[in-house]
């Protein structure tokens, strides 16, 4: 009885997901099979073509350093913030949090001014007297992955204060009192109970970075395309839609793959993560 009434109270959540979400990205799908080369004519292409596979690994390639930088970053501030005092823990949370008050394209463009050849990191090092011309930062590999992990990174901090705020002190503290170093204790002690606050965290910046389409166009421009951009090219510009699918359903498949390979992971590291 219990079991029925809560599939009675998810069925209209359900419902919604299904209509809006699993019937559209099916339908999607669904049209790389329907092609007068054959079902798999589309992805034959796609994966056919030296350009295309250098976008779908190049965009690989950045979510995975994204993740790893963004991993280390957020874990690090996120233990700090959990051990903070309440007042200032409030006054940290507000300020990792304060970046996503604004929009994505906005602290793209933030961006544009720091890293431009004429921008204010170029200009300080130029003035200072480290540089004799201004560096080329716009439209490169590096500028992606800094601007993703700036925008990433707090998701993963709001992930991981959570999970290591319900790390008992007195686990620390016995771990102490009994002769562990701190690295022992943070290896056998906090990294395993912060395990799935890492999945959930990587989880998210990873999918975040791997579909990301402003970020890309603003700063990696026609020399750094990912798989977002060339979507929206084939898309929007070429107006080739079932090309445009065919990378969807690839970049669906991928994420998807990713994600199990990820909670692979966290069940080896730690068998009480679901």
């Amino acid at each position: 009885m219990k079991r029925l009434a809560g599939w009675t109270l998810a069925s209209p959540a359900t419902l919604l997901v299904v209509l809006f979400l699993v019937l559209p990205v099916a339908a999607t799908i669904v049209t790389t099979f329907v092609t007068p080369g054959g079902p798999f004519a589309t992805y034959a292409g796609f994966f056919g073509s030296g350009f295309r596979r250098t976008v779908l690994i190049r965009t690989i390639n950045v979510s995975l350093v994204v993740t790893a930088i963004a991993l280390v970053i957020g874990f690090i501030t996120a233990f700090v913030i959990s051990r903070a005092p309440g007042w200032l823990k409030s006054i940290l949370i507000i300020a990792a949090v304060f970046p996503l008050l604004t929009g994505v394209v906005v602290r793209s463009f933030a961006w544009l001014i720091i890293l431009g050849k004429n921008g204010i990191l170029n200009t300080l090092l130029v003035n200072a007297g480290i540089l004799d011309q201004p560096l080329t930062m716009l439209y490169t590999q590096g500028a992606v992955i800094v601007a993703m992990v700036y925008l990433f990174v707090p998701l993963m901090i709001l992930t991981l204060v959570g999970v290591l705020e319900g790390i008992p002190d007195d686990l620390i503290q016995a771990s102490s009192s009994l002769g562990a170093k701190p690295w022992a204790t943070f290896s056998q002690v906090i990294f395993p109970l912060a395990v799935p606050g890492l999945i959930v965290g990587a989880v998210l910046v990873f999918t975040g970075s791997f579909t990301s389409y402003a970020t890309p166009q603003l700063l990696g421009g026609e020399q750094v395309m990912m798989m977002g951009t060339l979507m929206y090219q084939q898309a929007m510009v070429t107006f080739d839609w079932v090309a445009a699918s065919t990378i969807a359903a690839v970049m669906v498949v991928i994420t998807i793959t990713i994600v199990a390979l990820m909670n692979s992971a966290a069940k080896r590291l730690n068998p009480m993560t679901v």
